[in-house]
């Protein structure tokens, strides 16, 4: 059955409307900058976000693709500049009592923090806070941070001025292990701080946000469950996600969305005790990079490895539901099972394998099936086209 194609974001599924905000915390690229998504009050009318948030980030991605600026920008702002995502821009935080848990999520090569909206924004309508961070490790297609500045006019009035960190590239004789490995290293130690700084926010520190003041973050004090904290990525991510798992006691387990394990040293490996889900494309995988994974599900019975069938690579990211026919063809955001289908898939086995390691009072267990690789278009372990290597 072929995809069904609709051009636009799903909404969350469970039971609370959700909520966006944007926080930059710091001036210099030493900083963190994310999106948070949060469970929110139900409004009458509220603002929708644009998807691709500034116009760099189309020449971020022309960047990223490795085609001409001049003519793919503009045509990546055509295509994809009007989608907005499904959830209410700084939103009234929905504060009900009871503490959320926390997840970390990390982006893959060449993404950016918007662009797993419907992931994160499903799990933030199931009752979880999401930081989808924006590395800045030269990983991301484009991102900024903003340093004070004297004024010209009045050299004692501080500006804001942004500088932009631009997507790279493994250099000519590079070696891109190491290249990696760095950043790698420098991603899981982001979602660290990331954690660390919602600590901070959860026990009433005050933070300031370097871009705006809509969304009062003193909301969110004791409201962050600071026991039950899991971190997630996709691809570049998910090794991130492993990797972050290891450094941060306070993370108690990771899904890895179609990791690309290659980064990660292996020195690792005997210190990883804690559980990983391994949430697998059919098309992207390597038997190098499935060993890996073994190699962690061999050392924790409760580490999963499951493929979803009839998927992609780009399945787990929001290209999946908005790019047509054409840079389907091109750029292969899509597998032969509906994308929809695929999400339901990657979102359940996500929030089964959450509830179990963060001991969460939920009804996520009726999804239990799903990290055995038992249900439809499911299977355990390695894709078919790898697991006989």
């Amino acid at each position: 059955m072929g995809a069904v194609q609709s051009f636009q974001l799903p909404h969350g599924k469970g039971p609370h409307q959700v909520g966006c905000t944007d926080m930059m915390v710091g001036h210099n690229r030493k900083g963190l900058f994310f999106r948070l998504f949060y469970p929110c009050l139900p409004q009458e009318t509220s603002e929708h976000p644009l998807w691709i948030p500034r116009y760099e980030y189309c020449h971020g991605l022309a960047d990223y693709i490795n085609l001409n600026r001049q003519w793919c920008t503009p045509l990546l702002s055509v295509t994809f500049g009007s989608y907005r995502v499904p959830v209410s821009w700084n939103g009234p935080f929905k504060s009900c009592g009871r503490k959320y848990p926390l997840i970390i999520f990390s982006h893959g090569l060449g993404a950016f923090r918007t662009v797993y909206s419907a992931i994160c924004a499903e799990m933030a309508s199931r009752g979880f806070l999401v930081l989808a961070l924006e590395h800045r490790d030269h990983s991301a297609c484009a991102t900024y941070f903003c340093k004070v500045e004297a004024g010209e006019s009045n050299p004692l009035e501080a500006v804001l001025q942004e500088e932009w960190i631009p997507f790279q590239r493994v250099q000519e004789g590079q070696k891109e292990y190491h290249f990696r490995n760095q950043q790698v290293h420098q991603r899981a130690n982001e979602c660290v701080r990331g954690f660390r700084l919602m600590r901070d926010i959860s026990r009433g520190k005050a933070v300031t946000n370097v871009l705006h003041k809509e969304f009062d973050l003193s909301a969110l004090k004791e409201s962050v469950d600071l026991t039950k904290v899991a971190v997630m990525g996709h691809s570049f991510g998910g090794a991130t996600a492993v990797l972050a798992l290891a450094k941060e006691p306070h993370f108690k387990c990771a899904v890895a969305l179609d990791a690309w394990m290659f980064p990660l040293e292996n020195a690792l490996y005997p210190k990883m005790i804690k559980p990983v889900l391994f949430i697998n494309s059919e098309k992207f995988q390597t038997a190098e990079s499935v060993a890996k994974m073994k190699r962690l599900s061999s050392r924790n019975s409760q580490t999963k490895i499951i493929t979803i069938l009839g998927s992609v690579h780009q399945s787990q990211t929001d290209f999946t539901f908005l790019a047509g026919n054409f840079l389907n063809r091109v750029f292969q955001t899509r597998g032969t099972l509906d994308p929809y289908k695929g999400l339901d898939i990657t979102n359940r086995a996500a929030l089964a394998f959450l509830q179990k390691h963060l001991e969460l009072e939920e009804d996520f267990d009726q999804w239990n099936n799903l990290l055995e690789g038992i249900g439809d278009s499911v299977i355990p372990e390695a894709p078919l086209c790898v697991s006989s290597l």
